[in-house]
């Protein structure tokens, strides 16, 4: 699987990136996901970190985009466009809370920023690859301007328009070319870490915290909610599973990295949790 492309930032980048016609496109704040499409139908999943080729090994903050990749991608119209699924690598980013207050539950999970084909041994361009994910059923990340000549462009007059995903200023921006060059531009403000934390977090995460501030009965009444069944039928490994995967979300520091929180201590202390408010 192709690795994830650097993103330097722009005033690292080569010269070349300011020739020809620029793609301004929303920086997001997240994490980097890749994924191929398999013969068998199943998804080879990677991050920036490597790949996982146990599907129980992706990390809990990346689930929830890897659940809706595997949900919404029509594998269908992807064989069709292409003779080996294999030879086709997808890039994006898990929308994460990281520093950048994003509305997450209006956000989808996944953000797809990238389409590399082995046979042109190339990055499709930015326009095209927006055209990919779409037709795939997953949603491309924000374009913000298009085709913009690079005489008509400078970096220290730019301002940094909104986000798509947020009231308030982008992460930044993603400069590209069409000759695959690409830097990122990023926001002062929206690069300071955010003092708001998720209602009943704390700033030093721990399991129990965790488990106090994301189960309660209008959780699990709202996953049952979702899953057409009532808080009494849903099955408790169904609800853990969905607490664990939205905590894992909100909370990605937590979950990845040195010194991070074990994963099945939490689902049991959230399994516990379920059992007790049923």
């Amino acid at each position: 699987m192709r690795g994830v492309p650097s993103l330097r930032s722009v005033d690292d980048a080569p010269a070349e990136l300011l020739s020809g016609h620029l793609w301004l496109l929303e920086l997001i704040d997240g994490r980097p996901l890749r994924f191929q499409l398999q013969e068998s139908g199943l998804l080879r999943i990677g991050d920036d970190e490597g790949v996982y080729d146990d599907p129980d090994a992706v990390p809990l903050p990346l689930q929830r985009a890897v659940d809706d990749i595997r949900a919404t991608l029509d594998r269908t119209a992807l064989r069709a466009a292409v003779d080996d699924v294999t030879a086709v690598t997808f890039f994006g980013v898990a929308t994460t809370q990281e520093s950048v207050p994003y509305v997450l539950d209006s956000m989808p999970p996944f953000l797809g920023t990238d389409v590399w084909a082995d046979a042109d041994k190339a990055f499709r361009p930015p326009d095209a690859a927006a055209g990919i994910f779409q037709r795939l059923g997953l949603t491309p990340v924000n374009t913000f301007e298009r085709e913009v000549h690079a005489r008509d462009f400078a970096i220290d007059r730019y301002e940094i328009p909104a986000s798509a995903w947020y009231d308030g200023p982008a992460a930044g921006v993603v400069i590209r070319n069409k000759q695959g060059h690409r830097a990122r531009m990023s926001h002062p403000a929206a690069s300071e870490p955010t003092t708001q934390t998720a209602p009943g977090s704390e700033p030093e995460e721990s399991i129990d915290a965790l488990v106090a501030a994301y189960v309660s009965s209008e959780r699990i009444d709202t996953i049952a909610a979702s899953i057409d069944a009532d808080s009494e039928s849903a099955a408790v490994d169904t609800l853990t599973d969905e607490l664990c995967v939205t905590i894992g979300r909100r909370h990605p520091a937590a979950f990845l990295g040195a010194d991070t929180l074990d994963r099945s201590a939490l689902r049991s202390a959230v399994a516990e949790r379920v059992h007790q408010l049923r």
